[in-house]
């Protein structure tokens, strides 16, 4: 029987030689719990993933302010309250030689401060969104991108360029495009 008290002898009828019921020893510790490490790990990936969303919506936002700061200081690329509003008028439209296309109707809706705007070919059934290029003095260029065409009959892209007319509350247009045969347009009018 082993010297230590509560120990018993092993079983088989063999005693042990020291008298210690411990037959294996390990020259590692034994492996952690991964229970509570698990939980822990992924709670520090959630709180980084929270901050990193935040932080780059914060300096988004902040950016955009900047931007908008930066347009209006210098002369701001934005639409003046002089040309805010509903526009419509009659349209001539001439290919590269002079020579008369067609006349269609247009109507271009314009908000005071901002950068966009959209646009109605009505005789054509046609529209498309108007992005401010450029405001020099009392001139504002826009790139327009057709948004609805079902017959096809307006081309993609064009660019307009209005500039206050020569009677009140009247602008006058000037929409440039290629045709989709490849033939440079140019369209004149004034809008109301």
């Amino acid at each position: 029987m082993s010297g230590l008290s509560g120990a018993t002898a092993p079983q088989g009828g063999a005693e042990s030689n020291g008298g210690s019921p411990i037959r294996h020893i390990s020259l590692w510790p034994p492996p952690r719990s991964t229970r509570h490490s698990a939980k822990r790990r992924r709670n520090l990936v959630l709180g980084l993933a929270a901050v990193l969303v935040l932080g780059s919506g914060a300096g988004s936002a902040a950016v955009w302010v900047m931007q908008r700061e930066e347009a209006s200081a210098a002369g701001g690329a934005a639409v003046p309250e002089s040309y805010a509003g509903t526009w419509r008028g009659e349209m001539s439209q001439v290919n590269e030689g002079g020579q008369h296309v067609a006349d269609w109707g247009a109507e271009v809706k314009l908000e005071r401060g901002e950068e966009r705007g959209v646009s109605e070919w009505y005789t054509f059934d046609c529209r498309g969104s108007l992005n401010l290029t450029e405001r020099t003095g009392d001139r504002l260029a826009f790139d327009y991108v057709e948004t609805y065409d079902p017959e096809e009959r307006c081309v993609d892209e064009s660019d307009l360029v209005l500039e206050r007319g020569d009677s009140a509350g009247t602008l006058e247009a000037r929409w440039t495009a290629v045709s989709h045969n490849g033939v440079p347009m140019t369209s004149t009018g004034t809008l109301r």
